[in-house]
């Protein structure tokens, strides 16, 4: 069965609902083969959108020496927590060059965190100024924005700028937490950008909650929303069939299994949530 594809908001793109997250085995380095077999296979079996960030490791590296001539195959994204023109210029030279590519097709604004981010990002000589000319000379396509503290400060970064997309949290546990579901999806929305969701597994630690017995929920919950894709890592081959499996057998979750997965996670949910960088 193939996987389902979505709009990705206002860019216009058919994208796969589930994408290939930077993290997993490709937040390390010294793992060619691995990286590579889990960025082909994910190709091979339909996966479309392909994320990495320049902070990740041998994340971009990884892409670089895997996709080759499948580059025009997939919707290549990565990222840059540069807060300065000169510098988000300088992770944009660095991560075409360990892509092995000219262009990408997103490139997102990392992990906005505070008012002072803001600031530094918007403000004079800020690393905005490099997204917008970056998509002018063609280096990228669209620009987005991503963080995962505190959705008040993502709200006022779509207020200040036209971003075409979004990343953020999106699983039971986040309702608890501030609640980007309920703060910024519909802003995003009203705007038409492209919602991407991350931590729908929160990092993985949902198999140590007592009666975990699988992703699968937790994933059927995250495509339930009104995401475009979502984003997860994987650690090896077997685990990204898996997650293809369940995204191409996906049923939107009832109104009641939600509110029981939620109702469920509850317990847990601050525990999960809280977690450094």
């Amino acid at each position: 069965m193939a996987l389902p594809r979505r709009k990705l908001g206002k860019t216009g793109v058919d994208v796969t609902v589930l994408g290939l997250g930077g993290e997993g085995i490709l937040r390390t380095l010294g793992h060619d083969r691995g990286a590579y077999e889990v960025i082909n296979e994910a190709i091979d079996l339909g996966i479309t959108y392909f994320e990495s960030a320049r902070a990740y490791a041998g994340s971009e590296s990884y892409y670089g020496l895997a996709l080759r001539e499948r580059r025009k195959e997939i919707f290549l994204t990565s990222k840059s927590h540069a807060r300065d023109k000169q510098g988000a210029l300088a992770h944009l030279r660095q991560s075409l060059a360990n892509m092995s590519t000219d262009h990408l097709d997103l490139w997102q604004v990392h992990d906005v965190r505070t008012e002072a981010d803001i600031g530094e990002i918007f403000g004079p000589g800020g690393a905005i100024e490099a997204f917008v000319e970056a998509r002018e000379q063609g280096l990228t396509r669209f620009i987005g924005v991503t963080g995962h503290h505190d959705p008040r400060i993502l709200a006022r970064c779509i207020e200040l700028f036209d971003f075409d997309t979004v990343l953020l949290p999106v699983n039971p546990a986040e309702p608890f937490y501030k609640s980007f579901l309920d703060g910024l999806a519909p802003l995003a929305a009203a705007r038409g950008m492209g919602i991407v969701g991350m931590k729908v597994y929160v990092r993985g630690v949902v198999s140590q909650i007592p009666w975990f017995t699988g992703m699968e929920p937790f994933l059927r919950f995250a495509l339930t929303q009104p995401v475009s894709t979502v984003v997860i890592g994987c650690d090896s081959t077997a685990q990204l069939r898996e997650n293809v499996r369940i995204a191409s057998e996906f049923v939107p979750m009832s109104f009641d299994e939600a509110h029981d997965l939620i109702a469920k996670v509850e317990p847990f949910a601050r525990s999960l949530m809280y977690y450094k960088p």
